[in-house]
């Protein structure tokens, strides 16, 4: 007689091994093996409900069924209850996955898959469209699959939103016929997975969920341009992100779908994973490719741009995990598709990140358009510590502090731009009415000083200099002229500094100055928060 297997899906995600998820699957195991329950346990990725983490499922007739936050306590009563026959009477029962409310209204194509599949599992990928976007671009021109980029609307979603068929027409154009540092003829593929700004965590996602959806869109970026060698540069702290895009690369050189031969059409693209140094910095793209190189991780001038001069002195395409992410759905749908969701000419999706003192964090990816005060009411659900909100970073730590009054702005790359915030990667960071701000101001002229790369003044020696200068207005100190003074720095850094480092630590000060001026017009002791 055939014994009926039940599936239980336990996240292998960071959050969810944060939260005890690998010792709640070993829990569920021994205690269905102590009830002769018969039961197949696979580790997949998160689904991003984050507050709901660990959240466990089981596979029924009618779909799959959610339970979260599940803890090791919970586990006899939910066999008590029957949870592996579909009952529904459990506590932390929440339905049928996909109709949860925080999911359901998604918009998910990048993170269509994430959280339903093994992350290793090709079976799983091809089950559910994978490599459908590579076998296409492997039937077509490198100047077809960027013009199909190009129709997309894609753009960068690492922050400078530049447009990502342009860059790559550059680096497909680009002649790489000079010897530099001994390499000839060749032109790179560079995924920035350096996610280090505040609030974010959709790398790690499409990482540790998804990873072929980035293998594949590495790949067909490679046949777009030219290019035969892809490096992944990760953040060292996303070590099971390294474990999971190690494993899922060397299935996929073993099934034919990165190599010498991709899928018998005799072109070639390999693909390796390098870590970074835990510097913020190296997420910039000169930087970035500094380190990659073997050296300090400091920015480079430009031009040259990196699509003509780039690692090694060769065309590079460097793209952010979330715009390579985007590139399979793309291609498997036509540029059209893609560009059907968003406005104006923010065009697709974006993956908004909520974090912070909110009370439910997670990902929501949803076309541009939709209004910050709704993905702060109606999926973040107000603070985690039940006070207002008061504000919001969005964009990470170089972008604006917005005040409610900006809540309703629309979140797409102009109208955001016209209030002189950032989308930047989608994060968000909210604060309830405890927070003080000329604080914040004081952490982001302080981080600045401590991820500096250091290579010009304005940068090294203005964040130094702002760190001082906001300590002296906090302590009653001579305020108006230090006020001017720390006006006069910011438009200095924002002018003169190299990079985006320097050039934007100035947007969150001036937000806070602008749109919480109350903060600083008391002493640090007596502020919000204290001191």
């Amino acid at each position: 007689m055939t014994v009926a297997v039940t599936k239980i899906f336990i996240p292998r995600d960071t959050t969810a091994l944060a939260m005890g998820a690998d010792r709640l699957a070993s829990e569920i195991a021994a205690e269905a093996a102590h009830r002769g329950e018969a039961i197949e346990i696979i580790r997949n990725g998160s689904r991003g409900l984050f507050w709901l983490e660990p959240l466990i499922e089981v596979e029924t007739t009618a779909g799959r069924i959610a339970f979260g936050p599940v803890e090791t306590k919970h586990v006899d009563s939910l066999f008590d209850q029957q949870f592996l026959r579909g009952e529904r009477s459990h506590p932390l029962c929440l339905g049928l996955t996909e109709e949860i409310p925080y999911l359901k209204k998604q918009q998910r194509l990048t993170f269509a898959r994430a959280g339903i599949t093994d992350p290793v599992s090709l079976e799983d990928y091809q089950q559910l469209d994978g490599f459908n976007g590579l076998k296409k671009a492997l039937l077509m021109d490198g100047q077809s699959i960027v013009d199909e980029v190009k129709a997309s609307g894609l753009r960068g979603r690492g922050g400078a939103a530049f447009p990502t068929g342009i860059k790559w027409q550059t680096v497909l154009d680009a002649n790489p016929g000079q010897a530099r540092n001994g390499k000839l003829d060749q032109k790179y593929i560079v995924c920035n997975a350096d996610e280090g700004d505040s609030g974010t965590f959709a790398d790690r996602m499409v990482m540790e969920a998804d990873p072929y959806m980035l293998i594949e869109g590495m790949t067909i970026a490679g046949l777009a341009v030219g290019a035969d060698q892809g490096y992944i540069y990760l953040r060292s702290e996303y070590p099971v992100a390294h474990q999971i895009l190690n494993e899922a690369i060397s299935k996929a050189e073993a099934s034919g779908f990165l190599g010498k031969n991709i899928l018998g059409s005799g072109k070639c693209f390999n693909l390796e994973v390098r870590l970074g140094a835990k510097a913020y910095i190296c997420g910039e793209e000169t930087a970035l490719l500094e380190s990659l190189e073997g050296k300090r991780g400091m920015v480079r001038a430009k031009p040259p741009l990196p699509a003509i001069v780039g690692l090694f002195g060769q065309p590079t395409i460097v793209n952010n995990v979330l715009s390579l992410a985007a590139i399979p759905y793309i291609l498997a749908n036509g540029g059209q598709a893609y560009a059907d969701y968003g406005m104006g000419r923010s065009l697709g999706t974006l993956p908004f990140q909520l974090a912070g003192n909110i009370k439910r964090g997670g990902l929501i990816e949803l076309a541009f358009g939709v209004t910050l005060r709704e993905l702060l009411e109606e999926y973040g659900g107000g603070t985690f510590s039940g006070r207002p909100m008061r504000a919001v970073q969005v964009g990470g730590p170089l972008c604006a502090y917005l005040p409610e009054s900006q809540w309703d702005t629309p979140m797409d790359y102009e109208s955001f731009q016209a209030i002189g915030a950032g989308l930047g990667h989608g994060g968000i960071v909210v604060f309830d009415d405890s927070v003080d701000m000329s604080e914040q101001a004081r952490f982001s002229m302080e981080f600045c000083v401590a991820e500096s790369c250091g290579k010009c003044t304005p940068c090294r020696i203005g964040s130094t200099r702002g760190v001082e200068v906001i300590d002296r207005i906090r302590n009653n100190e001579n305020r108006a002229a230090n006020m001017e003074l720390l006006n006069d720095l910011c438009e200095t850094m924002m002018d003169g500094s190299l990079c985006a480092m320097g050039g934007m630590t100035p947007f969150p000060v001036q937000s806070a100055v602008k749109h919480f001026p109350e903060d600083f017009n008391q002493p640090a002791l007596n502020a919000k928060g204290g001191a």
